[in-house]
């Protein structure tokens, strides 16, 4: 029997560490549960260790198989890139392009973009990951990353694609029954929908007048009720009267225009929210990344100048 890894089996095991059991791994695979365990099976008899802790439900890699996942990984997107180098020519972007994006923004724009994207380069397979905190930037399991505010990491590109700002906001049934805040520490009064999301700060509001060293900026300490992971869900609950909500002017512009909810204390500026794409400096040669942003990022210009 021949030992050590084989080609093939880098791409069964990073498929297979992606799924959160090995039964729903066999449906990624199209094959049976029987047929991954079996597979999986003959991959650590012939390496002498265990790779994955399996259990009825949930599955979880070993150490080994951490390291192995790791360089299945980078051999898999060496491979791929090589692939679409060799095919540069041609002027077609191909190959596997992995993507992750927040919940709400995700679903309501970048997956349409996606749909549209796949039409136009038929040679590009998309995966698309939706999760509420965007992965470290040492995940390599992503190829573009679409995030809120640039990020400070330098071992990363971070393309600007689109503007964007907080907006704090409440329905017209609330401000009628509650008032309108006049200055920042009126907030304190009034019921604030929370969202838990990301490494920021919770609860904590910070709003901002002037400009360069004439700008002054108040951090304050809300409280509320009703909290969330789910954007959509406190903007559902902004929309049924419930309280003021800090949320991107892409999630609620239209139920501004429509009048269902009504900007609070437009004076004041939030912590900017600019739309980025963010991939590993190793990307910035590939066609399909490069292919992909271009793409968002036009789509998002159009829509963004569609809603002004």
């Amino acid at each position: 029997m021949t030992s050590g890894i084989q080609p093939a089996e880098l791409g069964f095991f990073s498929a297979l560490a992606s799924a959160p059991s090995l039964s729903a791994a066999g449906r990624d695979l199209g094959i049976s549960t029987a047929a991954v365990s079996k597979r999986l099976a003959q991959m650590e008899g012939r390496l002498g260790v265990t790779l994955v802790n399996r259990t009825t439900r949930r599955m979880s890699l070993t150490p080994e198989g951490e390291v192995l996942l790791e360089r299945a990984r980078s051999i898999l997107d060496e491979i791929a890139d090589l692939d679409e180098l060799l095919s540069q020519s041609k002027g077609s972007p191909k190959g596997l392009l992995r993507v992750n994006a927040t919940l709400g923004f995700g679903r309501t724009h970048v997956a349409p973009v996606i749909s549209r994207f796949v039409r136009s380069h038929p040679e590009v397979d998309v995966q698309l990951q939706l999760s509420v905190n965007p992965p470290p930037f040492s995940d390599d399991a992503f190829d573009v990353c679409i995030r809120f505010g640039e990020p400070p990491d330098a071992r990363v590109i971070a393309r600007r694609i689109a503007a964007n700002q907080r907006l704090l906001c409440a329905s017209p049934v609330y401000l009628a029954r509650c008032g309108q805040p006049k200055v920042p520490r009126d907030l304190m009064r009034h019921n604030c929908i929370g969202i838990r999301q990301g490494d920021e700060a919770y609860g904590l509001w910070r709003l901002s007048t002037g400009r360069g060293a004439r700008q002054r900026t108040e951090a304050i300490k809300t409280r509320g009720s009703l909290t969330t992971n789910d954007g959509e869900i406190a903007v559902r609950w902004a929309l049924d009267g419930h309280g003021i909500v800090m949320r991107a002017e892409w999630d609620i512009n239209r139920y501004l225009r429509s009048g269902r909810l009504v900007q609070v204390l437009p004076q004041y500026r939030t912590p900017g929210a600019d739309i980025y794409a963010v991939y590993p400096q190793r990307y910035q040669l590939s066609t399909r990344v490069r292919a992909f942003v271009d793409f968002l990022a036009q789509a998002l210009g159009q829509a963004g100048r569609a809603a002004e």
